[in-house]
């Protein structure tokens, strides 16, 4: 059994219709052009002429057609290619037309033009072949206009097609960078509240151990629902977080205090999904476990100006400057997972700063676009 072949190509940038008016318009305007010369300077028989000049833009428009058909066939080598081409394809086309004009206004029936003497007089100074020069390398650089603009619409069009699949690479390289962060959150989660969980059974506390472990299943059944390219809700945000805070509640009782602060007008705000996670596992970690007394977490956000501030923050112990930069380096990964997953999602429009006041505890302040479309 065989596998059927396909080749992938590149659809042509200039479609045949497009060719084809351009074409037109340019014989069109040539036309246009000459019949406007020859009025102005008061040539003879304007008509007969005129009816003449349509057979030559009729030729010249076929002529054309052959160069385009051409060209096109050169539409995947080089650009130096198609140049070349086009101004080689251009010399039997103009030599082509300029016999044909010089056999329309000189040999066909000449005298409904000129009179007798002035067609003598014009065979003696202008030999036929010094003409069809003349004319040959007018017309010639006729079809070199037109030949660099289709090349020109042609690499124009070639631009576009390239700038579209780098976009759509981009994209898919901003989808799995999202899509790695957002995955990222999840084991670092599971490992410090297995280790939690470790912990209980260890010191026979079988009931609290059954309560993380329910609280974990709707955890990870919730979060792992949705489409890590899709942002939530910030209801749906928080809501997680007070489920994760449920679960270290079980570890510690008597330490763990939360505080949430969300204006009702707030709650459909959008923002990525598991955003807050990293940043609670944070003050979980360095503030609530390292403290002796009861530590309080809080979750407030705001709008300013068409911006969604979130703020996490927390009053463990004071720290010295020295502890407070240990601090922030262990807290890392986290704080670097919501930099990235901030930048991937929304650029520079996003940012994210930390502090540790002087009374204590960890400040994290998330500042992007207030945004309530495109979230689930």
């Amino acid at each position: 059994m065989e596998f059927a072949q396909h080749d992938i190509e590149t659809p042509r940038t200039v479609r045949p219709l497009v060719a084809f008016y351009s074409i037109i318009g340019f014989w069109l305007f040539y036309g246009l052009v000459v019949t406007l010369r020859a009025a102005v300077m008061d040539f003879p028989e304007q008509g007969e002429m005129t009816q003449r000049r349509i057979v030559v833009t009729a030729i010249g428009i076929v002529l054309t057609w052959g160069l385009y058909l051409l060209v096109r066939a050169f539409d995947r080598q080089p650009l130096w290619v198609r140049v070349a081409t086009a101004f080689i394809g251009a010399i039997p086309c103009a030599i082509a037309v300029a016999a044909a004009n010089y056999y329309m206004f000189n040999v066909f029936d000449p005298h409904s033009l000129l009179s007798e003497a002035d067609i003598e007089m014009k065979r003696s100074e202008w030999p036929m072949w010094k003409e069809i020069a003349e004319l040959a390398i007018n017309r010639f650089f006729f079809f070199c206009a037109w030949a660099a603009l289709y090349i020109a619409i042609s690499y124009a069009g070639e631009v576009r097609v390239a700038e579209r699949r780098a976009a759509q690479y981009a994209r898919a390289a901003q989808q799995a960078e999202l899509r790695s962060l957002r995955y990222q959150v999840n084991p670092h989660f599971l490992f410090n509240t297995l280790n939690s969980l470790s912990s209980l059974i260890l010191k026979n506390r079988p009931e609290e151990a059954e309560a993380m472990i329910m609280n974990l299943s709707t955890f990870y059944r919730t979060s792992l629902s949705g489409d890590p390219l899709e942002d939530v809700t910030l209801e749906e945000e928080v809501r997680l977080q007070k489920l994760y805070l449920d679960i270290e509640a079980v570890r510690f009782p008597e330490r763990l205090r939360t505080r949430f602060d969300i204006p009702e007008d707030l709650l459909s705000a959008c923002v990525p999904g598991l955003l807050l996670q990293p940043l609670v596992e944070n003050a979980i970690k360095y503030g609530v476990s390292r403290a002796s007394r009861p530590v309080t977490i809080a979750i407030s956000a705001r709008s300013e100006n068409g911006w969604l501030v979130i703020t996490i923050a927390d009053n463990g112990k004071v720290v010295s400057q020295d502890n407070s930069v240990n601090k922030i380096q262990g807290a890392g990964i986290g704080l670097a997972n919501v930099r990235d997953r901030l930048a991937a999602r929304f650029g520079d429009e996003a940012r994210i700063e930390w502090m540790s006041p002087e009374e204590g505890g960890f400040i994290v302040r998330l500042t992007m676009p207030e945004t309530r479309r495109g979230c689930r």
